[in-house]
Order: C-alpha cells, then structure tokens, then sequence
C-alpha cells in the first residue's frame, strides 16, 4: 500500500489551525484583561459605597450636611457602575428589549423592623499604614481614603 501526502496541503492546513489557536488564545487573554477590569471595578465599587454608607450615617448622626461630598461619592459610584456594565456588555450578545426588573425598597418599613446590634468594634479590621489616623478621633483610615470610617471627617 503506497500513500502519497500532498505537503503542501498538510501545510496549509497546519498554517490555518496555528492562526485559529493565536486568534482564540488573543480572545482569551483580552476576556481575562476585562474580567480583571471588572473584579477591579467591582472592589473600586464596594469600597465607594462602603464610604459613602459611613459618611451618610456620621453626617446624620452629627446633624451635618455635606452635598458636594456626597455628590463627588455618588458621582464615582456610577460611573463605576457604567464601567463595569459596558466592560460585561462587550461580552453578552444582545438580550431582549424588555427592561430589567427594578427592586423598589420601602424605607417606611424598614424603619420600623427591629433594630439590629452592631458588632463591637465595625472598623477593627481597618488596616492602615504606619501613623495614618483620623486627625478628629483617632481612628485608623485606609490609604487614599476621603473621610474617616469611624467618625465620617473629611481627611
């Protein structure tokens, strides 16, 4: 039995698998690049309403107002929000045009539910770096943050 190979076939096939893998392996490493924007984002996001949660709370409690901050936190919360939704919508094919379902929260009620017991200490896994403290009460505070967990000062 005598086979005969048409290398240059064989080559050419071989040519068009090595493109296919660089094409997918190049789709790959750009989804993971977006991923990882997005998990960045999402902590980005947290955070920013982790502190504005404090500051809203510190400022009720002291009876203060300060809307230019709590503009500047709002205004950071969504575009992080349109970061992260147009980073997704480069992977998601086109859903329907149906709009997403909204969840209303009713206030009024929640007020009434039982209040619930705050741990001891809240801010005590705060990590700060070496001799950076709120300069009101003490507290430590993250780097770059813009006011103090604790008491809500402007740092």
């Amino acid at each position: 039995m005598k086979f005969e190979f048409d290398f240059n076939k064989i080559k050419a096939a071989g040519m068009d698998m090595a493109g296919k893998s660089v094409d997918l392996a190049n789709d790959l490493a750009e989804r993971a690049k977006r991923e990882t924007r997005i998990l960045n984002d999402q902590s980005k996001l947290a955070k920013a309403q982790r502190e504005l949660g404090a500051l809203v709370y510190s400022l009720a409690k002291n009876g203060e107002s300060n809307q230019p901050l709590l503009d500047k936190y709002i205004d950071t919360i969504s575009a992080l929000e349109q970061e992260i939704e147009q980073l997704r919508a480069v992977d998601e094919p086109a859903q329907s045009d149906e709009e997403p379902e909204q969840v209303v929260v009713d206030f009024a009620n929640e007020a009434a539910a039982e209040p619930v017991s705050a741990p001891e200490d809240p801010f005590a896994d705060v990590q700060a770096p070496a001799g950076r403290y709120c300069s009101q009460c003490g507290a430590p505070v993250q780097e770059g943050a813009l006011f103090c967990n604790r008491c809500g000062a402007q740092l």
